[in-house]
C-alpha cells in the first residue's frame, strides 16, 4: 500500500500538464512512444531559474542514459520513460513535483534533481514514500545529516572533500612557494559553501591565513564590492564557492580590477563549456574540482562519450556525467533486485542492494557509507594552454599543475 500524503501547495494540474508536455516524456527518453509496460522514472529539474544552466546539463545526462538503455532493450526487458517536470529552481515547487510524480502519476522510480537546495526537500518526499533516491548534485554536508535511509549521491565525493587533493598539494609546497593568504567568496548555497569551506578548513589548519570571507545571495549579479575587498586584500589565492553565472561574474569583476592572484580556484563554473568565452578566454591557470573527465578509461565511459556526443553534438561535462551515473546506479540496483516498481518490497530490495555493493560507473567505481556518502575523491583540473586538464592526483594527471597562475 502506498502512504497517503498531504497535497497542499501543489501547482494546479493544468499547469503541471503543460510543464510535462513541454519538458517531459514527449522528448524525455528518446525512446519513442510510451507503452503501458514502460518503466516510468520521475524527475524534477531546475530547467528555469537560478540553477537552469546545470539543470539542463543534468537533463541531457538523464536523456542520454535513457536512450542508451533503450537502444539495448531497456531494463528488465522493458523500455524506460522519463517524466520530467520543471521545478523552476524553487524548493516548494520541487516538493510539489515529487508529490505529483510519486503520489498521483505513480511513477515506478525517481531520480534526484540538481542542487542541494532542491535535493533535501525532494529526498524527504521520496523517503516518506519509501522510494530509492539516487541524486546527481546534492553534495553538501547537510544532505547527509538528515538521517535519510534511501539516499545515495552519484559522484565520487561530497562537497567538503572536493578540494582534498589541492589542499594536500598546497600544504606540501616549499614554504617560499606556498600561498600565505587566501580570499574566499561563496554563494549562500550549501554545496558552493561546502566546497570553499572544505578547502578553507584544511588550509587554515596548515597555517594559511584567511584575509577575506564573503558570502553572497544566490541572485547576486553585481560583484563589484566583493571583488574590491579581494583585490584590496592582495591575497595570494582566491577561492570561489560558485555555481556558474556567479563564478563568471566574480572573475570578470576581479579582472576589471587587475587583481592577479598566484592561485585561483572556483567550483563548478570552470568546468562548464561556456566558461572560457564568458570570461573573455582569460582562463589560464584557473583550478576547479571535478568528479569526471571525458578521457577516463572506465569501461562504460567511452561508450557514454561517443553516444552522448552523437546525440547532442558536443561532449558531456561533469553535470551530464553525474546524471548518467545516477541512471547507472539505479539500473544496477534494478537488475540485481529484478524489480522496478513502487512496491515497498521492491524499493527495500533496491536500497538494501546499494547499501552493500559497488557499482561501476562513468565516474569510476562507487560505494557508499550508511548515510549515502560516496567513498572516493574528486580530481583537480586546471586551464592550461586553452583547455582544462587533470593536474591532481598524480596517478590521473594529464598535465603538471601550473603555479604561480599566469595573469588573466
Amino acid at each position: 500500500m502506498r502512504p497517503t500524503r498531504r497535497l497542499q501547495g501543489r501547482i494546479a494540474a493544468g499547469t503541471l500538464t503543460l510543464v510535462l508536455a513541454a519538458s517531459g516524456c514527449a522528448g524525455g527518453s528518446g525512446s519513442g512512444d510510451s507503452s503501458d509496460d514502460s518503466i516510468v522514472i520521475g524527475v524534477s529539474l531546475p530547467l528555469t531559474g537560478d540553477f537552469s544552466e546545470p539543470g539542463k546539463g543534468v537533463e541531457r545526462g538523464y536523456k542520454a542514459w535513457a536512450k542508451i538503455v533503450n537502444d539495448k532493450g531497456g531494463l528488465l526487458g522493458r523500455k524506460v520513460e522519463l517524466k520530467i517536470l520543471d521545478d523552476q529552481s524553487n524548493a516548494d515547487r520541487v516538493v510539489s513535483d515529487y508529490e505529483q510524480l510519486i503520489g498521483r502519476d505513480e511513477v515506478d522510480l525517481v531520480f534526484g534533481p540538481f542542487s542541494t537546495r532542491l535535493v533535501v526537500p525532494s529526498a524527504r518526499v521520496a523517503e516518506e514514500y519509501g522510494m530509492l533516491f539516487v541524486e546527481p548534485a546534492g553534495a553538501a554536508p547537510e544532505v547527509f545529516d538528515q538521517g535519510f535511509k534511501n539516499l545515495f549521491y552519484a559522484a565520487p565525493a561530497v562537497a567538503n572533500d572536493h578540494y582534498n587533493h589541492l589542499a594536500d598539494h598546497i600544504l606540501a609546497l616549499p614554504a617560499g612557494e606556498r600561498p600565505k593568504s587566501v580570499a574566499y567568496a561563496a554563494m549562500d548555497d550549501p554545496f558552493a559553501q561546502g566546497t570553499a569551506y572544505g578547502l578553507k578548513e584544511k588550509l587554515e589548519k596548515g597555517g594559511i591565513k584567511t584575509v577575506v570571507d564573503e558570502v553572497y545571495p544566490p541572485n547576486t549579479t553585481d560583484f563589484g564590492s566583493i571583488a574590491a575587498k579581494i583585490a584590496d586584500s592582495k591575497a595570494d589565492m582566491v577561492v570561489g564557492g560558485s555555481q556558474y553565472q556567479d563564478g563568471v561574474n566574480l572573475i570578470v569583476a576581479l579582472q576589471q580590477l587587475d587583481y592577479q592572484p598566484k592561485m585561483a580556484a572556483f567550483s563548478t563554473a570552470p568546468t562548464e563549456p561556456e566558461f572560457a568565452k564568458a570570461i573573455g578566454n582569460k582562463t589560464e591557470g584557473i583550478l576547479a574540482p571535478t568528479g569526471y573527465t571525458q578521457k577516463a578509461d572506465y569501461p562504460s565511459n567511452k561508450e557514454f562519450v561517443e553516444r552522448y556526443t552523437k546525440q547532442f553534438g558536443k561532449a558531456p561535462e561533469e553535470d551530464e556525467a553525474n546524471a548518467y551515473t545516477t541512471g547507472q546506479v539505479v539500473a544496477a540496483a534494478v537488475e540485481a533486485a529484478d524489480c522496478a516498481s513502487q512496491d515497498p518490497e521492491c524499493q527495500s530490495k533496491l536500497i538494501d542492494w546499494l547499501r552493500g555493493n559497488e557499482v561501476e560507473t562513468v565516474v569510476g567505481p562507487l560505494k557508499w557509507d550508511d548515510k549515502g556518502r560516496p567513498q572516493s575523491a574528486h580530481m583537480i583540473q586546471q586551464w592550461i594552454d586553452g583547455e582544462i586538464q587533470i593536474v591532481l592526483p598524480e596517478a590521473q594527471k594529464e598535465a603538471d599543475l601550473v603555479h604561480p597562475k599566469p595573469a588573466w
